[in-house]
């Protein structure tokens, strides 16, 4: 806000100078759109790139990118969006919870048919609850939730790595006896993420929802998956300083152990490829392995950051002409694959995707996720779908970590789930 008044400013100044308003108006025809964007690779690098090419097309808009951490997005750009202020466009993950904020670009696209077509199953996604027309952004990347293995520990310790529709119980076993004998200090780790969790629990025939489409969490399935970590972390399986480490409905990663080599496996997901590819480089050999299977099936979790407009901006126009051009074919087939991301866009992913610059190891692993978007569960696309998802994470990641962490009994987490969920639910719909 400040600095828009002091170019004003500045340029008012600059007018009376040159005896006539024409410095003023010149500064003023530019218009600024803000993007606030958060990278779990080098997205970041692309997007710059891809923008300096957009402004160099369209002069009279600047575009602005304010790189943030991840937890600036999911914690800070709620409270701003609720106070009414915030960027023009938005990197988000909560795409239910963000919803409400959005700007139906429709009015303002060329082709809106052009996003229907190939963004189509996305689109709802994005949208304000009840509203079925709207379309407010594109998806960054399709990501799907999977395990990473460190093929190189399974070879030292002489152990076969399990085949593709191998149990979670089976690979829970194997990653043990790897770490058993290589010395490795985790044997599976798992994201301390609702999202993670859930690959788990509808493989496993978790519902979520009941015939109605409310959420119904706690079912058998439910609790077949919440067993199974809730074990693994008592059976040395899992590792209680990674979820232990913080609490609540925080997120914890193990990006840094499985780049040093410390983990068998690890339970994360396909945004990671262009991370691991950098990071481990030729340190050890690394690949992506199909989802593990459970009573109920052998599903990952759909899910991705959407690029959204937000409804507050001045210059809908502008973010209308930036969205367009990002999400164009040519654009945003280059920036899938200069980013190592699995595409969210059904054109492309028709066609396949050159991942020019990936290393062998990062090209199998993305040929094993995207093959993977067929294996998804309905339930988990229904889950990835509901507005208030993150109510669902949250509760299960809080409660789930206080019994894991010892504090009160599993039954004891699932009564909280409930009313946790209950409660939040009802204060969204106030």
């Amino acid at each position: 806000m400040h600095s828009k008044h002091w170019i004003s400013a500045l340029a008012f100044t600059a007018g009376l100078v040159t005896g006539g308003f024409v410095a003023s108006t010149s500064a003023q025809a530019q218009t600024t759109v803000r993007i606030a964007w958060y990278s779990d690779g080098n997205e970041g690098e692309v997007i710059t790139d891809l923008l300096k090419r957009f402004e160099a097309e369209n002069k009279d808009i600047k575009v602005v990118l304010d790189q943030v951490p991840y937890k600036a997005i999911t914690e800070n750009l709620p409270v701003q969006l609720a106070s009414g202020q915030g960027p023009d466009i938005a990197r988000v993950v909560d795409l239910g919870g963000i919803a409400r904020y959005a700007l139906d670009l429709r009015p303002h696209l060329k082709d809106a048919a052009y996003w229907e077509k190939n963004f189509g199953p996305f689109l709802p996604w994005m949208r304000p609850e009840g509203d079925s027309k709207a379309i407010t952004g594109f998806m960054t990347q399709l990501t799907v939730s999977g395990p990473f293995v460190n093929k190189t520990l399974f070879e030292q310790a002489g152990i076969a790595i399990p085949g593709a529709k191998a149990t979670w119980e089976e690979w829970g076993k194997a990653a043990r006896d790897v770490a058993a004998k290589v010395q490795a200090p985790f044997p599976l780790a798992m994201d301390r993420s609702g999202h993670r969790f859930f690959s788990v629990a509808v493989s496993e025939g978790a519902k979520v929802f009941d015939a109605k489409g409310e959420p119904a969490v706690i079912d058998d399935g439910f609790k077949r998956g919440a067993k199974l970590v809730y074990d693994w972390h008592n059976n040395g399986v899992m590792k209680k300083e990674l979820w232990g480490s913080v609490s609540g409905t925080a997120y914890r990663g193990a990006n840094d152990e499985f780049k040093n080599a410390q983990v068998v496996m690890y339970q994360s997901g396909s945004w990671q490829i262009a991370q691991f590819d950098k990071t481990v480089g030729d340190a050890f050999d690394w690949v992506a392995v199909p989802a593990p299977c459970g009573a109920a099936a052998c599903s990952g979790m759909p899910g991705g950051a959407g690029l959204v407009a937000i409804k507050t901006t001045k210059s809908p126009e502008a973010v209308a002409k930036v969205m367009e051009y990002l999400a164009s074919e040519p654009v945003l087939s280059e920036f899938y694959a200069r980013s190592l991301f699995v595409p969210g866009h059904l054109g492309i992913a028709a066609k396949g995707l050159d991942y020019k610059g990936a290393s062998a190891p990062a090209k199998a692993a993305l040929k094993v996720f995207s093959d993977q978007v067929a294996q998804l569960s309905p339930v988990a696309y229904q889950l990835q779908g509901y507005t208030s998802n993150r109510v669902i994470f949250n509760a299960v990641i809080s409660r789930l970590g206080q019994a894991i962490s010892g504090e009160g009994s599993l039954d004891e987490a699932y009564k909280r789930i409930e009313s946790d969920i209950a409660q939040q639910i009802a204060e969204r719909k106030k």
